[in-house]
């Protein structure tokens, strides 16, 4: 999207300097992520930039709304409603692919989550970028010119609130298994915060303990949740010593209500420029006849599961629970990375945190995309190259 710094990278790019940048990451933990890294960043446009804020201010205003809770009520009915719920969410992720309409380039909101990201792991990711090359310098992943010290304060400051780290958890199930764990490594050294798993967890009344690495009892006063319950509901060979619905007293970085509050639940009510026609299925009225231009999702999953995108009618029938999924219209992704082969399909997630006491969230950084297949991802297009995690980079 700017064309002289896409000259630039793909003019210094060898495949020598990509495998240079993914041993350094790998290095930092003895690791190298299970997801594919983008051999590129995505260089966004001054309008491009602007027109991603203004959709986010739009997703922003639907949450802001006072009866917003009343709105997504029916998403904890149709789940878990945990106690002590806070005011609003504490992150926000917010999904636009780059898309084509009319000729011209505009984002499109994919899906919205009340759940945090990598956002360690991107700071570190934008660092290694620069390493490696440094006019990467002139450019950020950042919103309102933030430098990544602030970033880092900024996660201290949501994830902890003022607590003692010590007393502040990253929850996760068997966070050594998860396709995450690079970030989870980051969080831990960047930011302090143990790495604790769900069965780890210790209950005694209505407060929770866990085991430092001396093998001492904490008490933890905050959790930073991973825990994604799609994952969770189906892990029935996990043994617990408490239940997310027991009244514990502990503060959420990242309220479990939130996760299902704000995602695909909330696509049906978004209504303009930036936003994709999306029906709740129980409120189909009848089956397009163009059903090629549809995509069925469920309301509730993570990272693409589930999602049918050859959709056919026996596909819409065979849904029991019709409150549960939605019929989306595809967008058309428009090519727009140039690769050394061809152009790439990019989508970009903003990365949102929101303290406890300010009206509106914050937005920090991004992560991107890349994709030449269908589907977007870093578990798709495992077989390609210039496809996977990366991180978008604006003018200063």
């Amino acid at each position: 999207m700017i064309s002289k710094y896409r000259e630039l990278f793909n003019e210094l790019f060898t495949q020598k300097k990509y495998q240079e940048l993914k041993k350094d990451i790998a290095q930092d933990f003895d690791y190298e992520p299970t997801f594919r890294l983008g051999e590129t960043p995505f260089f966004i446009s001054n309008e491009l930039k602007s027109q991603l804020i203004e959709g986010c201010n739009e997703v922003i205003a639907l949450i802001q709304k006072e009866d917003f809770k009343h709105l997504t009520d029916r998403s904890l009915e149709l789940n878990n409603n945990i106690p002590n719920e806070d005011n609003h969410t504490t992150f926000l992720s917010i999904d636009f692919g780059i898309c084509e309409e009319n000729g011209n380039v505009i984002p499109k909101l994919i899906e919205v989550q009340g759940f945090p990201s990598l956002f360690n792991y991107q700071n570190n990711l934008y660092q290694k970028f620069q390493k490696h090359y440094p006019f990467l310098g002139e450019l950020t992943p950042f919103f309102n010119t933030i430098s990544p010290d602030d970033y880092l304060k900024n996660l201290e400051a949501v994830f902890c609130n003022n607590h003692p780290k010590e007393n502040v958890i990253l929850l996760e199930i068997e966070p050594e298994k998860q396709n995450t764990k690079i970030d989870f490594y980051y969080c831990k050294r960047d930011l302090g915060l143990s790495i604790v798993c769900v069965t780890e967890v210790i209950k005694r009344e209505n407060q929770l303990f866990y085991k430092n690495e001396q093998g001492k009892e904490i008490l933890i006063k905050r959790i930073y949740n991973r825990v994604i319950f799609d994952e969770l509901n189906l892990r029935t060979d996990l043994k617990l010593n408490f239940s997310f619905s027991d009244e514990l007293d502990v503060e959420w970085a990242g309220h479990p209500n939130w996760f299902f509050r704000i995602s695909k639940f909330i696509l049906p009510l978004l209504k303009g420029k930036y936003f994709i026609e999306t029906t709740l299925l129980s409120k189909l009225k009848e089956i397009p006849e163009d059903l090629e231009n549809y995509v069925l999702k469920p309301l509730f999953s993570f990272s693409g599961s589930g999602v049918i995108f050859h959709v056919k009618k026996e596909d819409i029938e065979a849904v029991k629970d019709k409150e549960l999924y939605i019929l989306q219209k595809k967008v058309n992704y428009l090519p727009i990375v140039q690769s050394p082969d061809g152009k790439v399909k990019a989508e970009v997630r903003i990365l949102c945190t929101w303290k406890k006491d300010d009206a509106a969230p914050t937005l920090l950084c991004n992560l991107v995309r890349l994709s030449r297949g269908e589907m977007i991802g870093v578990k798709y297009n495992q077989d390609k190259d210039w496809v996977g995690g990366t991180i978008g980079l604006f003018e200063r």
